[in-house]
């Protein structure tokens, strides 16, 4: 997993350049598809967090339910999402992108996320409804990695 830290020229993920890549060279039926099997990834919440207080976790500008768990651990960070997988599976798809390239590297690796990164991966999809909660969500990420960049 060391290899989804890494950036490329521009300082964008590696992982994510690679599934934007990927994205662009799809139609829009391939795109769906692929985000139906993205959202199968996406890593259970921790029973750790059965009993917590979501209130500070949820994004509100999301249609339906999210709650995110940051984690940091020896200068890496770790992201959890509770989300209805079938009722969301875009977001749950998107989240688990996102995951893939930043879960167990540091903050920084977040934080190059690019600011149009919901854009260019929906671009084509007729699924600008969601766009506003998928861009509250990185938002989410980037300010709990410069959180967790300032503690640490």
């Amino acid at each position: 997993m060391e290899a989804a830290g890494k950036t490329s020229g521009d300082g964008v993920p590696e992982a994510i350049e690679r599934v934007l890549r990927r994205f662009r060279a799809m139609s829009r039926a391939d795109k769906m598809q692929a985000l139906v099997q993205y959202s199968q990834k996406l890593e259970p919440v921790p029973e750790r967090y059965d009993e917590v207080d979501r209130s500070s976790f949820t994004i509100p500008e999301c249609q339906t339910r999210v709650d995110i768990f940051p984690e940091v651990h020896q200068g890496k960070m770790h992201f959890y999402a509770d989300v209805n997988v079938r009722q969301s599976p875009t977001v749950a798809a998107v989240l688990a992108v996102i995951f893939a390239a930043v879960n167990e590297q540091p903050p920084a690796v977040t934080l190059a996320i690019p600011r149009d990164f919901v854009r260019m991966l929906m671009d084509g999809m007729g699924l600008h409804a969601r766009e506003a909660g998928l861009n509250a969500m990185v938002a989410r990420l980037k300010r709990a990695a410069e959180g967790a960049s300032v503690a640490s």
